[in-house]
This record gives structure tokens, C-alpha cells and sequence, in this order.
């Protein structure tokens, strides 16, 4: 094995950029996908902004306090602790441990778990998949009719929720200790999705639903929702990671990449199970073999980064590989910031790229690649890959 060859199989996300949108620990999962060797761009879909002065709070808690509760439904590790902090800074956090301490506490998850448990208290109850649903089951087999039940949001109303233990006759008392704002600069956001929709990232990451409905939004602004959901169907992987998070994708018929357990490091370790596997073109060529990357290739086992001109051409080449593709259809799949940087014509009032910049790209591209060979000239005809079409090779998927 070559020290090239090791350095992949240590890195195995090489070659791959992968869109990270997480607010909370972003620099956690940035550290973990560039361990594995993925070139992240980091784009905050949503920013969390603390209540510790909301009025509707400190109301949630006095009432939580002052009357009788029969359950206390924990949502989120952070959520619980910054209850306990806000409340210890209005002098009330003794006062709340006791009353949770004589009620019965359901954990959403092992975070929420851990939180309820440092605090010295017990749970009564945790669902293995994490979900919201599951606690809601867990309640409507009980008789309810009559308890007051305290749920702690994690950034956003639950109606799906409180309104169903309502209608069984309950009294919720909703404890919105944060919630998840639009950041004050898209721009970075904006930019992750035109590069979703121009193929230019392999992945994007989402860690919470808002984070979900903030980069949704992003794109419709910009008139970009559908090409972004087209794209995450087809050649961007939507890293979620849970089903919660993934439930708004999945709708909208967005397959999704989720872990096991919603774990950032999990989640990290499903990207590196299956990116490879969905983007990744492998082709013999020339008695060489050629995997196509995100913006890079490994050719014998040796990784090559290739611009995106030229990577556009190798790509579509690669599409039909053996086959001669045209400089008329080569001249449509270069990115638009190529044509705007050179000559170039107008089409359906859009610029298209000329014969002359596609040549530059083929230029560049062989270059790139270090090897004569690969790509073939077919005078008057256009370019192919120098491969055999009949011959075995590992599609993309």
C-alpha cells in the first residue's frame, strides 16, 4: 500500500466537502469531519438565544413551583440546565429541585437523562429512540384526565404535543427556556446552498429541526427551495442526526443519512459509511483507476484535487465513459462563474460557456490529473474518456 493509499484510508472523506450548519458544538463536528479528511464549510443556520430575562419563564417556573405537578417531561440536556441556571438566578432553583424532586420525571433522551441526574434527581422514564412521540405514547396510555403536566420546549412550541395532552384533560404548563433565531448573517447560509444546487458539497449536516426550516427558508428566499430539495435528493446526502431533525426532509422525499444514536460523533461516522458509497464515480481508464471525489480524484490510489471547471468536465465525461461527449454539451455543464470570467453566449437568457473555454477546462483538467492519456481528443467531435465502456466498473450511487 502506498503512504498515499494509508493517508485515505485514515482520512476516508478525502476529496469530499461536507456543509455543517449546527449552531451548538459546531466546532466539535467541523474537528471530527476534518480528522476524516472532509473540507468543511461551516454556514449557521440558526443562532440560540437565551430567556434568562423572559417574563414567560419565570411565570412557567413560579407556576411550576407554586402548584402541584404530576409530570415533568425534560426535552434536552441544555434546556434542563439552563432552566436550573436561570431559576438559581432568580433565586428559585432550590425551590424547583424540590418540587421536580416529588414529581415524575421523563427524560426525552440520554442527554436529558444525564442532566436530570446531575441535578440530583430521578427519571422515572426514557424512550430508547429519543423521540418526542414515544414520551407522547408513554402519557396517553396513562389516565391523565385532571394532572398537570410541565414540558420543557427546546426551542420552539410543541403543539403536536401539548395540544394532544390537553384534549385528554390535562393542564400543560409549557417551559420555554430558549429558543433558536434566524442568524443575524445569512450570507454564509446563503452561500452553502447555492453550492448545494451547483454540486460544488457533497453532504450537509443538520443537527436540529430549526436548523432545517432556517436553510429551507434561506432558499426560498432566494428562490432556490426547489432546486435545494432536488439537489438533497439527488447528489447532496442530508446528514441528520435523528429522526426529529430529518422529519421536515423526509416529507419533502429527501432520503437522509442518520446514525443510531443522535450523537455528533455518530453522526460523523454514518457520513463516513456512506458519502463515499453516494458520491463517489469509480472507472478503469487507461489501465488506471479513477475514483471521482467531491472536488477531488484518487488515481492509483493517489488523491488529486481538481478545480471545478475542470471537475465539471470530468464528471460529465464520466457519465458516459468510453463514449465521445461533444463541446456543445460540455460547454452547458461549466460553472457560471467560469463563463462570466470568460467569453461566452447567451442562451435562453442565461450565459453559456464557448468552445474555447471548454478546451481550457480539458487543459486544466489533464493537468490535474498527471496522466497522459485519460482524457482523449476525437477531432471534430469532442472528448472521451479513455476507457472501455463494456468493461466492469462501480457506478456512482
Amino acid at each position: 500500500m502506498t503512504e498515499q493509499a494509508g493517508v485515505l484510508n485514515s482520512e476516508p472523506l478525502a476529496g469530499f466537502a461536507v456543509g455543517v450548519t449546527a449552531a451548538r458544538r459546531h466546532e466539535e463536528l467541523a474537528a471530527l469531519l476534518e480528522r476524516r479528511g472532509a473540507r468543511v464549510v461551516h454556514a449557521p443556520a440558526i443562532r440560540l438565544v437565551p430567556l434568562q430575562d423572559d417574563a414567560e419563564l419565570l411565570h412557567a417556573t413560579e407556576d411550576c413551583i407554586n402548584k402541584a405537578l404530576d409530570y415533568v417531561v425534560v426535552t434536552t440536556g441544555i434546556g434542563f440546565r439552563a432552566w436550573l441556571e436561570t431559576a438559581d438566578g432568580w433565586g428559585l432553583r432550590d425551590d424547583l429541585i424540590g418540587r421536580l424532586g416529588r414529581v415524575r420525571v421523563l427524560a426525552r433522551g440520554p442527554k436529558a437523562r444525564g442532566a436530570i441526574r446531575s441535578a440530583g434527581l430521578h427519571d422515572e422514564w426514557s424512550p430508547e429512540s429519543e423521540s418526542c412521540d414515544e414520551v407522547l405514547k408513554y402519557l396517553l396510555e396513562r389516565p391523565l384526565e385532571g394532572m398537570r403536566i410541565a414540558v420543557q420546549l427546546y426551542g420552539e412550541p410543541l403543539p403536536e404535543f401539548t395540544d394532544a395532552l390537553r384534549e385528554r384533560g390535562c393542564e400543560v404548563i409549557e417551559v420555554p427556556v430558549y429558543r433558536w433565531s434566524r442568524t443575524d448573517d445569512s450570507t454564509p447560509l446563503r452561500r452553502l446552498v447555492g453550492q448545494a444546487v451547483a454540486g460544488t458539497v457533497d453532504a450537509i449536516t443538520f443537527t436540529s429541526s430549526p436548523a432545517v426550516a432556517a436553510t429551507l427558508a434561506v432558499a426560498a428566499e432566494d428562490g432556490l427551495e426547489d432546486a435545494l430539495v432536488e439537489a438533497l435528493r439527488t447528489h447532496v446526502v442530508a446528514a441528520c442526526v435523528g429522526p426529529v431533525t430529518a422529519f421536515s426532509l423526509t416529507e419533502r422525499g429527501v432520503p437522509t443519512v442518520q446514525p443510531e444514536r443522535a450523537r455528533i460523533g455518530a453522526l460523523v461516522r454514518a457520513i463516513v459509511e456512506d458519502l463515499p458509497l453516494r458520491r463517489a464515480r469509480r472507472l478503469h481508464v487507461r489501465g488506471h483507476a479513477l475514483e471521482l471525489r467531491g472536488h477531488a480524484v484518487v488515481l492509483d490510489g493517489q488523491l488529486r484535487p481538481i478545480a471545478p471547471a475542470p471537475m465539471a468536465i470530468l464528471r460529465a465525461l464520466a457519465k458516459r465513459p468510453g463514449h465521445v461527449v461533444s463541446r456543445a454539451e460540455l460547454c452547458g455543464v461549466l460553472p457560471s462563474r467560469v463563463v462570466a470570467a470568460g467569453s461566452g453566449w447567451i442562451r435562453d437568457g442565461r450565459p453559456q460557456a464557448d468552445e474555447h473555454a471548454v478546451e481550457m477546462a480539458v487543459a486544466r483538467l489533464r493537468r490535474g490529473l498527471g496522466r497522459s492519456g485519460i482524457v482523449e481528443t476525437v477531432v471534430k467531435r469532442g472528448y472521451r474518456l479513455a476507457c472501455d465502456p463494456a468493461r466492469d466498473r462501480e457506478p456512482a450511487r
